[in-house]
């Protein structure tokens, strides 16, 4: 198979291995005879399109043709324009199945003594503001000596802000900071700060509320006449009791997970995203939850998640969520489809609408059970939407706070990064997977190569368990993962 039409109604096919102008290919019935030259994961006409016409993929529109388009042309940026631009109105016309109930599953957690469950059992060291970012990472050389076998890790983290912001944006920080403290893959969490700062430790607890006193411990350093030993004096205690908690059996029910893609390609629609949606829908029918994210690219597929919402209420919410970020772009006179990347276009996405209609297939079709402000925890099990924007760093925190125990990455081009929780790169295609083997954790690209649907979301499912488990760290977990990336949205001082 030379290329696929990915559903009966669409008017392009995307060329699994690269073609060649001239070359004739079979497809959707059809025997074509390409134009162009097409990169794999590019696209091409099975029909003539007029100029104006909307170009169809996944079933749904990704813009329209900028001039005329010849059956066998290579479809791509230099013929295609975005249909998006403008705030819209929408009607509620629910379109939505029950996910039938399926059997449990296990892995084996951390129970802490407020109900969550992690899936590692790390210490962590948050600063609240960048001033203290090198004290933080004295703390954590200083005190890897009281890791024991049954801590996973001791871990610092880094970011520039808590200071000099103001309003909202200051509080989007101290809610971040929050979200991390409560985190079940924390056993023990030693929370640092400056003294002076606008996001000082005192502001911190308002945002914070009721938290277990002895498993979370501050330290403001103004106050401290040698606060990198009092630093490491609190993370020994910490250690000691962090070194009590033992791996239990725990239900899938009891996993939250993250959905994400970046650095996507022609092929993370079709392979990598479909199977994330698989993985959600099992997950689902386990009693377990899932989180949605990157609201921007949500933009021309969000009619799809609005008919999915349980309720009417939870319609409205997701509608404000996609308007409320279309007005986030063009309050700072951004343009609504300034997207897909360079990457994005390199791997064949060609408008953000091809991106949309791709990245939202990571949530299943399960229906959408909440939509999650900034900072908001997961609190209904199911299909929760998030308000975060594309960017990976940035959207892979908001899950984290929002109560995701690991993240699942899709990517077509490949990246190293890593956050404070596992991060599992799910690769689009072999040739990425065996490329940067260091970097992808699971290769979806295998449905292209005969391995059916519902045989690879079993044994991706059994894997997250495993990985879930502590049996098989996530290869982002091997890397550094100090850097916190913080959603900003306002005036620095």
């Amino acid at each position: 198979m030379k290329a696929l039409q990915i559903n009966a109604k669409d008017k392009v096919a995307v060329a699994i291995e690269a073609i060649s102008a001239g070359e004739s290919v079979t497809v959707a019935g059809k025997n074509i005879t390409l134009l162009n030259d097409i990169p794999a994961g590019h696209k091409f006409a099975l029909c003539d399109i007029p100029e104006g016409e909307n170009i169809i993929k996944y079933a749904f529109p990704i813009g329209h043709a900028k001039s005329d388009i010849k059956t066998g042309e290579h479809i791509h940026t230099h013929n295609t324009r975005s249909n998006l631009g403008k705030l819209l109105e929408y009607k509620y016309e629910p379109n939505f199945e029950e996910i039938a109930p399926k059997s449990p599953k296990y892995f084996m957690g951390y129970k802490r003594a407020d109900g969550k469950v992690g899936i590692r059992n790390e210490i962590w060291i948050i600063p609240t503001v960048g001033c203290v970012n090198s004290i933080v990472r004295e703390i954590e050389s200083l005190s890897q000596c009281y890791k024991t076998e049954n801590i996973d890790g001791i871990y610092s983290y880094n970011h520039p802000y808590g200071c000099s912001q103001l309003g909202q944006d200051c509080l989007m920080t101290l809610d971040y900071l929050a979200g991390l403290i409560k985190h079940p893959n924390a056993a023990g969490v030693l929370v640092v700060g400056l003294g002076c700062e606008n996001g000082n430790i005192d502001e911190l607890k308002k945002r914070l509320g009721e938290y277990d006193e002895s498993r979370v411990k501050f330290l403001v350093c103004q106050e401290s006449a040698d606060e990198i030993s009092e630093g490491v004096s609190i993370v020994k205690a910490l250690a000691e009791i962090s070194d009590t908690y033992r791996r239990e059996k725990c239900p899938a029910s009891d996993l939250i997970v993250g959905l994400k893609c970046g650095g996507s390609d022609g092929f993370s629609g079709i392979t990598a995203n479909p199977l994330l949606g698989a993985f959600s829908d099992n997950l689902i029918a386990m009693g377990g939850s899932t989180i949605l994210t990157e609201v921007p690219e949500m933009f021309g597929a969000e009619t799809i998640l609005m008919n999915r919402c349980r309720t009417p209420e939870l319609f409205d919410k997701t509608v404000d969520l996609i308007n409320n970020f279309k007005k986030y772009f063009m309050r700072y006179g951004e343009k609504v489809d300034e997207n897909p990347s360079p990457g994005n276009k390199a791997g064949g996405i060609t408008t953000l609408e091809d991106k949309s209609l791709g990245c939202v297939q990571k949530g299943g079709s399960a229906p959408v059970e909440d939509v999650l402000s900034y900072g908001e925890q997961v609190s209904v099990k199911g299909l929760s939407l998030l308000q975060a924007p594309g960017n990976d760093l940035v959207a892979s925190g908001a899950l984290t706070i929002s109560g995701a125990q690991l993240i699942l990455f899709t990517t077509g081009r490949g990246t190293p990064f890593g956050c404070p929780i596992p991060t599992l790169k799910i690769s689009s295609n072999s040739r990425l997977a065996d490329f940067k083997s260091k970097w992808i954790d699971f290769n979806a690209g295998q449905l292209l190569e005969g391995k059916t649907m519902e045989d690879l979301t079993q044994e991706f499912t059994d894997y997250i368990l495993a990985v879930a488990s502590g049996e098989t760290p996530a290869a982002s977990e091997l890397l550094d993962k100090h850097e916190l990336a913080i959603f900003k949205d306002g005036v620095t001082l």
